[in-house]
């Protein structure tokens, strides 16, 4: 689970919620149904349009990923791939055929079949990188859904307000009963603007960090695997890895070497 994602999320709405209870506000006078009905309704109906079935369906798969992520760990995957390149120097390419089944990575276990298979250097970059494309494509279909979602959703409530003073100034004589009905017809934009700017467009910044975390952690397998395939010295193929690792999270034994 992502606590970033969950305490961020809590923290926006606690302060909101609170400063709004703080200045006098009820709950009450917020959760109406029709602004509400509005804004959800019609976002979500207007960002289909932007879309396909197919990515409405996986909808919930992009907020699994956003809330409960893989957590990278580049130094495992470097300590990983190391190993896999001293046993296939003393072993062979062949040895690392028993390494398959324990190997949990679906990209590093790939480019391990990819590489015991015999494949080309150029035809594994090849295959690897089509791989790490359409992961790219897929990623971005989430990240446009909830980029559009969060353009809009203060369209929606500011469309909502309007409707909603149309509706009080055409049928409210009474200037007390005008002014409270003026004030909920505000409801929708503030249910747009806040879903918006509160969890649409957090998400898809999630979504695009998750993204090029996974990138990166492909592109690193990618690097050592091919340094697997050209036989490359392992003390070289850790120095090459790590170049993939900010300096300042280097381990200080990574820093002596």
């Amino acid at each position: 689970m992502d606590f970033a994602t969950i305490i961020g999320i809590a923290m926006a709405v606690s302060a909101i919620g609170g400063a709004y209870y703080l200045e006098g506000g009820t709950v009450g006078s917020i959760f109406l149904f029709a602004p509400m009905m509005i804004v959800f309704g019609g976002t979500i109906g207007a960002t289909v349009v932007t879309t396909s079935m197919q990515t409405v369906r996986r909808v919930p798969d992009f907020l699994r990923l956003a809330f409960f992520a893989h957590e990278y760990d580049a130094y495992a995957t470097i300590d990983t791939i190391v190993r896999l390149a001293e046993k296939a120097r003393k072993e062979g390419i062949l040895g690392l055929e028993s390494n398959l089944k324990t190997t949990t990575d679906p990209f590093l276990r790939k480019g391990l079949q990819l590489v015991i298979d015999g494949s080309e250097i150029n035809d594994l970059k090849e295959i690897l990188e089509t791989e790490i494309a359409n992961s790219e494509s897929r990623h971005r279909r989430g990240i446009i859904f909830f980029q559009k979602a969060g353009g809009f959703a203060p369209t929606m409530g500011i469309l909502g307000t309007v409707l909603g003073l149309i509706n009080t100034l055409s049928n409210t004589s009474d200037a007390a009963l005008m002014a409270q009905a003026i004030a909920g017809a505000f409801i929708a934009t503030l249910w747009g603007v806040g879903v918006a700017n509160l969890f649409f467009l957090p998400i898809a910044d999630k979504l695009r960090l998750r993204h090029d975390d996974e990138v990166a952690h492909r592109e690193l397998i990618l690097e050592g695997i091919m340094a697997i395939q050209s036989g490359d010295n392992p003390r070289n193929i850790r120095m090459r890895l790590l170049s993939f690792v900010h300096p300042s999270m280097h381990r200080a034994s990574d820093r002596r070497a």
